[in-house]
């Protein structure tokens, strides 16, 4: 026998501990629960929405299973019963989602390693996503990459069944959808207490209410989300860097 190959048989074998998919199913289901509801009714309001600008529910399922986008569905159909202007399309689609390239940033970390659901991680991101993972701590034995895909699945699935139901009752019946689109403001009230809860640090947090509402002031409701991102950032990195000096010092 070869040295090499001696050497090689004398080290310890390490596997992965992986737990059964059903007990993922179970832990992914039950962390997606908090946005099951404000998808489903979000998606409602989506699917009744869409088929009342003349489409049928076919193109809310569609709409629902390829774009994935929240916010920039409902802006999407505006933009499609609308005279076509790419520059206007671009800017609104930039403006929307700005914020998802932040997002992403701060996710990259996170999805290392998770290797074939990598893909369908990226663009599953959504604001409810990105909330419940870039804070859960992955249980011990389970395989990171299949919870984080799991849990992407079902955020998916509510909006994809809450849109397609929403343009199916809304293709037949008559709804007064008076004060429906606060589910999602709601929801997200409900996840940003959950992570102050389970947060050591608050600066964060904080820093996000601060510089959005003054943002908020001084660029106005329609334009102050990109202002938000660019003071938000500034200010974690100034205060990343005066953690760090002092830790030198």
């Amino acid at each position: 026998m070869k040295p090499e190959t001696l050497e090689k048989n004398l080290e310890p074998k390490t596997t992965e501990i992986k737990k059964p998919l059903k007990d993922s199913l179970k832990t992914a289901f039950k962390l997606s629960l908090p946005v099951m509801a404000g998808y489903i009714f979000i998606g409602c309001a989506f699917g009744i929405f869409l088929t009342s600008k003349g489409y049928s529910p076919l193109w809310a399922f569609l709409m629902s299973l390829t774009v994935y986008a929240g916010a920039m569905q409902f802006v999407t159909v505006e933009l499609l019963v609308s005279p076509f202007s790419a520059l206007n399309a671009a800017v609104m689609t930039l403006t929307v989602n700005a914020r998802h390239l932040f997002y992403g940033i701060s996710m990259l970390k996170k999805y290392r390693g998770t290797g074939k659901f990598k893909p369908y991680l990226i663009f599953s991101l959504t604001d409810e996503t990105y909330a419940i993972l870039s804070t859960e701590k992955v249980p011990e034995g389970e395989n990171k990459g299949r919870l984080y895909f799991l849990v992407s699945v079902f955020n998916h699935l509510y909006w994809l069944i809450g849109s397609t139901l929403g343009a199916v009752f809304g293709s037949t019946l008559s709804i007064d959808l008076k004060g429906l689109d606060f589910s999602m403001t709601a929801l997200f009230i409900v996840v940003f207490i959950e992570q102050w809860k389970s947060a050591e640090k608050h600066l964060p947090a904080l820093t996000g209410v601060c510089a959005s509402l003054l943002c908020l002031l001084i660029f106005g409701s329609k334009n102050f989300i990109i202002p938000s991102m660019v003071l938000i950032i500034i200010i974690l990195l100034a205060a990343k860097n005066l953690n760090e000096g002092g830790e030198k010092k």
